[in-house]
């Protein structure tokens, strides 16, 4: 949506299937590297109202682009005077979650003109209660309502509180959108159009050119997005996984790409050597090990012991275990100022016979629901690691064998996830 061409992209994907019926748009992005996201821009423009600086330059470069557009496409929207009259909001004073949210209105003014689709604006179906939350129940109901016979247009990332007064979602609020109103019509799919073809299997910036995920359930994107893959806002994620819609990520600047589809199961896939759905990984935990002869006839210990982390604010990741020891898997950052007093507190509480602590630790994850059908997959994790001369320093793996984590020294992260992926993908 950055441009003219963008726009013209649109319209061929969407005119090539005439089921299509309900587009959710965001804001004009960049265009090239050193570009702006228009978002962007209405809070600066926003920042210098509040500050007492003038906003004209910020405003004039967010008026062009949408000038632009509407020349190059030759569209009959008016968009001087709705420039003038948010011109004239802004120096009345306007609430910065209208300002930042008329990229995505302007957005979808313009579309739905070049589409010949009717316009919806977000605020009079997407509903807020008053604590902020999404009020699902009366969004569906309006969007239903609304929508009924209609090919529209509607800008993502915003609605309406009960007073009227417009709130924006976090960012990535336009993929939210998309899937509150695939959630509310029963869609058969959710298709999530952005500038890339799908989930990668790993980090691009580690592995070079790899694989896109064709299929992955949503068990397996929430397992991959824990652990750092960049995926979609998880809000993107709920509304179509309750209502049991597909959803497929595709990308507009290579529309006969398939994408990635996620669905709750393929009850229909055959089981292939490719075993590995994706790889992720995160770096700078800590591991705090407690030893103590006969820990495991000792009740409540590990509650106990959980329980001094949660008191200090410390989430425990994961928790590998022993007869007579128990591992806990932290944030270095966010236990670095409290490690310490966690640990006194333990040996006060618990008495062990030695407590060590070992940071510079990494955590990657091979995910993959057909893991559980392959027979000595760790196995062939551990073998692949230990010819690389990667020493792994933990293991976990949950019950229900979606995926298997191991722990590495932060200097091997980037070894490992390369070495897991050419094993096992490539």
């Amino acid at each position: 949506m950055a441009d003219a061409g963008q726009f013209r992209k649109v319209k061929s994907i969407i005119d090539s299937d005439p089921a299509r019926r309900v587009i959710v748009v965001s804001a004009a992005g960049k265009r090239f590297k050193d570009d702006h996201k228009l978002t962007d821009l209405l809070y600066l423009c926003h920042a210098h109202k509040k500050y007492g600086v003038s906003c004209d330059p910020v405003f004039e470069m967010i008026a062009e682009r949408y000038r632009e557009i509407c020349a190059q496409l030759e569209l009959g929207v008016d968009i001087d005077a709705r420039l003038a009259a948010l011109r004239s909001e802004i120096e009345s004073g306007i609430s910065q979650d209208k300002l930042v949210s008329r990229g995505e209105y302007f957005s979808a003014l313009l579309m739905a003109d070049f589409l010949g689709y009717d316009f919806l604006d977000a605020e009079l179906w997407l509903k807020f209660s008053f604590d902020g939350s999404i009020d699902t129940e009366r969004s569906y109901a309006e969007l239903e309502r609304l929508a009924a016979g209609r090919k529209i247009v509607t800008p993502g990332f915003y609605g309406a509180m009960p007073d009227g007064s417009i709130r924006v979602l976090s960012r990535g609020g336009s993929d939210v959108t998309g899937a509150l109103a695939a959630a509310a019509l029963g869609a058969d799919v959710y298709e999530n159009w952005t500038d890339v073809s799908g989930i990668l299997m790993a980090d691009p910036r580690i592995v070079e050119n790899p694989d896109t995920i064709e299929r992955i359930t949503y068990n397996e994107l929430r397992e991959l997005s824990y652990m750092g893959a960049q995926v979609l806002h998880e809000g993107a994620v709920f509304p179509v996984r309750e209502k049991n819609i597909p959803l497929n990520i595709r990308n507009t600047n290579e529309p006969d790409h398939p994408g990635t589809l996620i669905m709750d199961s393929f009850p229909d896939e055959e089981i292939d050597d490719r075993f590995i759905t994706g790889i992720a990984g995160r770096k700078n935990f800590s591991i705090i090990t407690v030893s103590k002869a006969g820990m495991s006839s000792q009740m409540g210990a590990l509650r106990k012991m959980l329980e001094i982390c949660e008191k200090h604010g410390v989430s425990v990741e994961y928790t590998p275990s022993g007869i007579d020891s128990v591992s806990f898997v932290v944030s270095a950052d966010k236990a670095k100022d409290r490690i310490y007093s966690i640990v006194g507190e333990i040996r006060d509480e618990i008495i062990p016979d030695s407590i060590q602590i070992t940071g510079g630790i990494s955590v990657i994850a091979a995910v993959g629901r057909r893991m559980a059908f392959q027979p000595g997959t760790s196995g062939r994790i551990f073998a692949a690691l230990g010819k690389n001369g990667i020493n792994i320093r933990m293991i976990s793996q949950g019950p229900d064998e979606l995926n298997i984590i191991v722990g590495v020294n932060n200097d091997d992260f980037e070894s490992c996830v390369r070495v897991l992926y050419n094993s096992f993908v490539k």
